[in-house]
């Protein structure tokens, strides 16, 4: 039986790609999922609807008023535009910097409240743009620093306050989901030619990482796993 079995998940982004995945596996391993989507309809059936739009705060707040004890929260909601920095759209950053930092950082925040006293588990997932900078980062890429020094900080302070609850980072390179048509909004050709040229990672193979940080032991705290093709290079 898994260690998730009648266990409570909250799943952000829950409606597509990565936590789409997760949602469906943990389903199939007994979990009970509460999914937030600004479309709870498109969500894997079998999931607790929650309706939020991440880019705002009062929101989010809504997210957890009413909300019981969960056991794991996953951030899988992101959002992915190619804008430079020096020429790129501030609003496009501003979204990104809502979802990927603000959003990910008051749930995780908020979280805390809802944990049973044995403890819980928050798994943020960030991106290799998080490690290293691709030429093509833009202002993609400094939200997932942001995402890699945020886990790293509610860590230190988690251990500090005594609070039981573990934190970790799943970091995937390119993965075939919806984001990446986003991504790649306006070089439509160029997606083509990266998709010919390699085989990517499919949402199921990060959703098994972080089912493998959710599943470990008590006592075992999976910081951050990278993962790529391995037909990607950088």
């Amino acid at each position: 039986m898994s260690r998730l079995a009648e266990k409570t998940i909250l799943v952000t982004g829950a409606s597509s790609g990565i936590g789409r995945s997760l949602a469906e596996l943990l389903l199939s391993r007994g979990a009970s999922v509460l999914g937030v989507s600004r479309d709870p309809g498109s969500l894997p059936r079998g999931v607790i609807p929650i309706k939020a739009d991440l880019t705002q705060r009062d929101e989010i707040q809504a997210i957890f008023k009413p909300l019981g004890c969960i056991d794991a929260l996953v951030n899988c909601a992101g959002v992915a535009y190619l804008s430079r920095i020096i020429d790129g759209n501030p609003a496009d950053w501003e979204e990104m910097w809502r979802v990927n930092v603000m959003a990910l950082t008051l749930c995780s925040q908020l979280s805390l409240g809802h944990f049973p006293e044995r403890g819980g588990r928050i798994v943020n997932v960030s991106s290799m743009s998080g490690h290293r900078v691709p030429p093509t980062g833009g202002f993609y890429a400094p939200t997932k620093f942001a995402v890699r020094a945020i886990s790293d900080s509610m860590r230190h302070e988690i251990k500090a306050a005594g609070i039981p609850v573990q934190i970790g980072t799943v970091s995937p390179g390119f993965v075939d989901t919806p984001l990446l048509d986003l991504y790649f909004r306006g070089r439509e050709d160029q997606l083509q030619k990266t998709r010919q040229s390699m085989t990517m990672l499919k949402p199921r193979d990060v959703a098994d990482c972080i089912m493998t940080m959710l599943e470990s032991p008590a006592h075992v705290e999976i910081g951050d796993i990278q993962l790529r093709s391995s037909d990607q290079r950088l």
